[in-house]
Parts: structure tokens; C-alpha cells; sequence
């Protein structure tokens, strides 16, 4: 580089995508995996909008949105919303280079703590990765309806079980970018009160949130 001259820029200037074309996309595979029925509301498509471009890596779109691809999503909303249909769909804007997350719900995790005990916690915390050759590889896992699981008790010990399995899941977080997703039906005062101050504190720095208008209908009626 010659004497005073000016490093060149790398910064996006545009998106790279045309959403109304991948909102179409969106809508195909909505309707291949869950019936004639399924269909994008136009309300929704400004919050659509920023979860596919948190996943298709726009970082143009991103910036705009101050969302973080270094985080997870955080995904709210009231009963019915389409939050889980939605991250379940999620999985087809996902390049090579991504790994696909598992969508497990918290009622299931509730259900092998009751068999399993503590490893259950183990499980979807400091063992997420899996193994290729030295190497271990983060599991992204999306925890879905987080709060309709319950207090559980394992051999008389009361567990929070979902409040464990986030606060390893941060450290993992902070040490391996073990990323996590949710859905949830919970407001941020809500998720204080289940699972305390110390959760809700590490939600913020492990999570974007994005939240469905509070009036969405239930899309299932």
C-alpha cells in the first residue's frame, strides 16, 4: 500500500438476497412439510425477515437489524404464533458450512430427566458436541416452549432442569461457541421469575431476541 493511501473497505453495502424470492421459497417448503394450509402472514414477514437472515448469514441484513450471528435466537411469542414451525423451517436456509440444529422440545427434556436423572443435564450441556476425530464439533440444539416444562424432582431432589442445562450451556457458550436457540411463550420478567436473575442475565449475552407482536393470532384455529 502506497504512502497515505486509504485501506479499502470490506464493509456490505446491500443485501445478497432478494426476500420476496426467498419468502416464496419459504412458503413451498412451509406447504411440502405441513400442508396446503400453511401460509406466510404479511405482518409477520418483518420478523420473518431478520430470523432468515440471521440464518442465511446476511450480514448486511443483520447489521441493519443489530442482530449478532455470534448469538442464538431467542424466538417469542403467544400460543400459536408459528414459532416452532417456523424454526423447524429454518433448517433449509442453512449453507454447507452450517451446522443443522436439533429442535428439541423442553417437555421431552423434563420427561428424560425424569428416567435419567443428572446426566440429562451433562447431555445437552458439556457433552453437546460431537466427535470428528480430535475435533469436537458444537450441537446447536433450538429448546422449544421453554416454561411448559415443570419443577422436577429426581430421587426427592427438586431441579430446575431447564435453568441447569442454559447456565452449562453458557459456559459452553463462552468457551466453544456452543450456540442455542429457543421458542418461547414467556415475557423477559416471566423467565426471571422461573428460572432467576442469573439465567435471564446469560440469556442476554447468549441470545437475539425476536419476538412476535403480542396481538399475532393463533394460527392454528
Amino acid at each position: 500500500m502506497e504512502q497515505g493511501s486509504q485501506p479499502t473497505s470490506t464493509k456490505i453495502s446491500a443485501s445478497p438476497y432478494d426476500y420476496s424470492k426467498v419468502f416464496a421459497y419459504l412458503e413451498k417448503k412451509g406447504k411440502e412439510d405441513f400442508g396446503n394450509h400453511f401460509a406466510l402472514h404479511s405482518s409477520d414477514l418483518p420478523l420473518i425477515r431478520k430470523l432468515l437472515a440471521y440464518f442465511l448469514k446476511d450480514e448486511f441484513t443483520c447489521e441493519q437489524e443489530n442482530i449478532s450471528l455470534k448469538k442464538g435466537i431467542m424466538l417469542s411469542g403467544t400460543i400459536g404464533c408459528g414459532k416452532t414451525t417456523l424454526m423447524y423451517l429454518m433448517k433449509y436456509f442453512n449453507d454447507s458450512s452450517q451446522q443443522i440444529y436439533l429442535v428439541k422440545p423442553c417437555r421431552d427434556v423434563s420427561f428424560e430427566f425424569i428416567q435419567h436423572g443428572y446426566e440429562v443435564i451433562l447431555r445437552y450441556s458439556k457433552q453437546s458436541f460431537y466427535r470428528n476425530g480430535t475435533n469436537c464439533i458444537p450441537k446447536h440444539i433450538c429448546f422449544d416452549d421453554l416454561g411448559i416444562e415443570n419443577n422436577l424432582k429426581y430421587y426427592g431432589n427438586e431441579c430446575n432442569v431447564m435453568a441447569e442445562i442454559l447456565l452449562s450451556r453458557y459456559d459452553c457458550f463462552i468457551s466453544s461457541h456452543l450456540i442455542t436457540h429457543l421458542t418461547t411463550n414467556l415475557s423477559a420478567s416471566e423467565i426471571e421469575t422461573i428460572y432467576g436473575n442469573r439465567v435471564r442475565s446469560r440469556m442476554r449475552e447468549m441470545f437475539n431476541l425476536l419476538a412476535f407482536d403480542k396481538d399475532v393470532k393463533d394460527k392454528r384455529k
